[in-house]
């Protein structure tokens, strides 16, 4: 009886181009699809905070039917970088009253602490500017916040004879500042000026797109 002795079969072409063709996939999905995918998801958690901040200028609005237009008057608050807590003193600052008393929990924390963080960690910055419906363009210029990113800033221009307002800067992320417009109304990702009631709630996204949501 004879042995045959067998001989191995090694890879086919078709079978390396597949291996290769399926690593690549993969290697695509960690590198490029999978980052793209946890931006998508921060920013999805950005547009639902931004949803939270229109919520409590509605409530605001609700708790000061007396103010002539119902709207946090204007005001800055900044944080330094991982520097989460809040002046001793919020008096002298619209912004940091209404993120304290209309954004935060403090429930089971300190009063001064600041609970308004963006999903990478750092704190919203807040800008209000002076109610558009009248003002001039020039008067609603936000004034320098200590610790804010000059990378991201509130721009007016007029395109034909609309006025409109959005924000400039490429590297919005170091900046985290939720620019609020009373008397205004979005017009797609840009505010346009409307009537003394109205607000426009603007803010960069991490795909560089621009959210406005306002009280309509």
């Amino acid at each position: 009886m004879s042995n045959k002795l067998k001989q191995k079969k090694g890879f086919t072409i078709i079978e390396v181009v597949l291996v290769l063709a399926i690593a690549g996939l993969i290697f695509l999905m960690v590198f490029f699809v999978l980052p793209q995918a946890m931006a998508g998801q921060r920013d999805t958690e950005r547009r639902q905070a931004m949803s939270r901040v229109q919520s409590a200028l509605v409530q605001y609005q609700t708790n000061n039917k007396s103010r002539r237009n119902n709207l946090p008057g204007p005001g800055t608050i900044g944080f330094a970088d991982n520097d989460e807590g809040f002046p001793t003193d919020c008096s002298s600052s619209t912004a940091c009253s209404f993120i304290r008393n209309y954004l935060n929990t403090t429930d089971s924390v300190a009063d001064n602490q600041n609970l308004f963080i963006d999903p990478d960690g750092f704190a919203y910055n807040m800008v209000i500017t002076e109610n558009w419906a009248t003002a001039s363009n020039a008067n609603l210029q936000p004034t320098s916040i200590a610790n804010l990113s000059s990378n991201s800033s509130l721009h007016f221009d007029v395109d034909g004879s609309t006025q409109y307002a959005t924000i400039q800067g490429d590297d919005p992320l170091k900046a985290h500042v939720i620019y609020i417009i009373p008397g205004a109304k979005c017009d797609g990702e840009r505010a346009v000026k409307s009537e003394l009631r109205h607000f426009a709630v603007l803010y960069r996204l991490e795909n560089s797109s621009i959210y406005c949501g306002d009280s309509d």
